[in-house]
């Protein structure tokens, strides 16, 4: 997916239908010129319904279509015939699209299934006919209900890609090269920082029938929390995956102050990201000899890790190993 089409945010005013209007009527036939009330009922307005789907990656789709407007519903007619209720506006997003009040911000809810529906607005009721104010002591009402109004207003959609690792790094270290060489994804690959400029997803086989769901996130630089190169556009992907897989190259000055930088941008912009599985990757390590990984083990912080190389295949699987330990620990 070229870059230019990966929308993540959207801010979009919707509307709801209004009910129909209640009948004011009364039953007249070719004996009958006096009958009694019977005004139908106003059908229901339209419905705005937010519906998951897998097919689809990004808010693309809503970025010029600002103003989404549900139809009202038909008025009530004579011989208690109901009006029509309006169709229901459905707007499909992908999974793991969140939904926002524009103007408080408040969190609305959360698509993260594949045919998941929520209504975000409601369809005005339909008003009651005359034949609902039919008592002893008035027996001709003269008046029905008018339908209830729909509702209207600003909202946002955010799409958080899911996924059950996410690659976690600076520039060009190689995480494209990982996704493209343990999955079938084709990420966008060159030697130059900000290669990749939206997530890329990729399904990763595991020992036979088993698989994970792998993201490649735009690389973090120092500062990224307050908004520096790709700032928060990306570190939202972050909170949706269950493990973080912090990659660092072997030819880096000191990897565990590298570590220390991404871990403290991701602290910066949400506390609970520490609270993740986490794996220590050191990439490009077809470098090193033995001798050398041993002594630089001894550097590393306290946690998983692993040596592997994209280049020669070299610790992938021990990679995956721990990979799937952390998802199911």
């Amino acid at each position: 997916m070229a870059e230019a089409n990966f929308i993540d945010y959207v801010k979009i005013f919707c509307k709801s239908g209004n009910g129909g209007a209640g009948s004011m009527h009364f039953y007249r036939d070719k004996i009958t010129a006096k009958g009694g009330p019977d005004g139908g009922d106003g059908g229901r307005g339209g419905h705005i319904i937010i519906k998951g789907n897998r097919h689809k990656f990004t808010l693309l789709h809503l970025k010029y279509r600002k103003h989404i407007k549900a139809k009202n519903g038909n008025p009530g007619t004579g011989n208690n015939k109901f009006g029509a209720e309006a169709d229901d506006v459905i707007i499909e997003v992908p999974q793991g699209t969140v939904v926002k009040d524009a103007e408080t911000e408040e969190f609305l809810f959360e698509i993260t299934e594949h045919d998941e529906e929520q209504i975000l607005m409601d369809g005005g009721r339909g008003g009651l006919g005359n034949t609902h104010f039919k008592s002893a002591t008035n027996q001709s009402p003269r008046y029905s209900q008018p339908g209830e109004e729909g509702s209207e207003g600003w909202v946002i959609l955010e799409l958080k890609v899911l996924a059950d690792v996410g690659l976690v790094g600076f520039p060009n270290v190689g995480k494209s090269t990982l996704l493209s060489v343990v999955s079938a994804a084709k990420p966008k690959i060159a030697n130059y920082e900000f290669t990749t400029l939206a997530p890329n997803l990729g399904m990763v086989n595991y020992r036979g029938d088993k698989s994970f769901v792998m993201a490649d996130i735009p690389g973090i630089i120092e500062g990224a929390a307050d908004g520096k190169g790709l700032g928060l556009r990306f570190l939202r992907h972050i909170e949706r995956n269950s493990v973080l897989l912090f990659m660092i190259p072997a030819d880096a000055d000191d990897i565990k102050s590298e570590y220390q930088i991404l871990l403290n941008e991701l602290e910066k912009y949400n506390p609970e990201l520490l609270d993740k599985e986490r794996i220590l990757a050191v990439s490009k390590s077809d470098m090193l000899d033995n001798e050398l990984i041993e002594e630089m083990k001894l550097e590393l912080p306290e946690m998983p890790y692993v040596f592997f190389s994209s280049v020669t295949q070299k610790g992938i699987t021990e990679l995956k190993d721990l990979i799937w330990q952390a998802i199911n620990s």
